[in-house]
């Protein structure tokens, strides 16, 4: 017999052996109600949650955008690639904490707000012709409007 067969068929065994006795402990814990749905309200900041999910996203396909056609060479587009890599993180972060109604929600939204304010400004020259422009930009009024809402 070759001896790499043997000593895959070893491992295999005892890595069987292993996943069986992990099953077999698993099985012995009592998840009693664990798939059973929860019964949560609504975070307060639902709104704000969907709408900082939503810059995030659009955000993130803006900068790809800009990415490319500041690559080739066009720089019309470094002051919204600017504003926009630093919307990203925040309204990313803003979601988190407003997702967990976070007592930091407030605070941060502050700092959203004024970025967000900024980004729309900067993508608004491009929304006529660059669609993911218009899209980060008509995020980033929305996300403002929901981070006033919060203030």
């Amino acid at each position: 017999m070759n001896r790499r067969i043997v000593i895959g068929s070893v491992g295999f065994a005892a890595f069987a052996g292993l996943a069986r006795s992990a099953l077999a402990q698993h099985e012995h814990h009592d998840h009693a109600g664990a798939s059973a749905p929860v019964n949560q309200a609504p975070s307060k900041f639902a709104a704000l949650v969907a709408a900082t999910s939503d810059c995030a996203a659009k955000g993130q396909a803006c900068l790809a955008h800009c990415i490319a056609l500041l690559s080739d060479g066009d720089k019309s587009l470094g002051k919204c690639a600017k504003t926009v890599s630093q919307v990203v993180p925040l309204c990313t972060a803003l979601q988190n904490l407003a997702a967990q109604d976070s007592s930091y929600t407030r605070a941060l939204a502050k700092v959203a707000l004024d970025a967000c304010i900024e980004c729309a400004e900067a993508c608004k020259p491009h929304a006529e012709h660059h669609a993911q422009c218009k899209a980060c930009y008509e995020s980033c009024l929305e996300c403002i409007k929901q981070c006033k809402a919060v203030l």
